[in-house]
């Protein structure tokens, strides 16, 4: 049986596959990036949590992180509308179909990375804060 954590982390990889760019979990930066981009999903870091006490409940703002990258020579539109792509589909359901308390994505900080023989790209890590609570740490 998956972990709330793991259940969180594959519905939030669901929610981003349904975006016309390709949408990978823990994977390396492939050689070729598709020409609607390239997401991956990173878990990132559940941090520590505040508990309470009666009942017991670990409360977590897990930051898992977005890779998006996009290449060519309109890159900068195309990363706008990929990064818009990724906001509206988080809006569209912050709490993961009940998964979680609320979800939320950090701004970007775009950067442009030159490619030796090929056009550039531009990329970004996303955040993206999952709240939510669990009974114990380790489910």
């Amino acid at each position: 049986m998956p972990t709330s954590r793991e259940t969180i982390l594959t519905a939030l990889h669901a929610r981003i596959s349904v975006l016309p760019a390709t949408a990978l979990r823990g994977e390396v930066l492939p050689e070729r990036v598709p020409a609607a981009g390239l997401l991956i999903l990173r878990d990132g870091e559940p941090g520590a949590p505040d508990v309470t006490l009666s009942p017991l409940a670990y409360h977590y703002q897990h930051r898992a992180e977005i890779e998006a990258v996009v290449q060519g020579t309109d890159r900068d539109s195309s990363f706008d509308t990929l990064t818009a792509s990724i906001g509206a589909a988080l809006a569209a359901d912050r709490t993961l179909g009940g998964l979680c308390d609320w979800v939320e994505a950090e701004a970007p900080r775009p950067v442009d990375l030159a490619v030796e023989g090929a056009a550039s790209l531009k990329a970004a890590v996303i955040p993206v804060v999952l709240h939510y609570t669990t009974a114990d740490p380790l489910t």
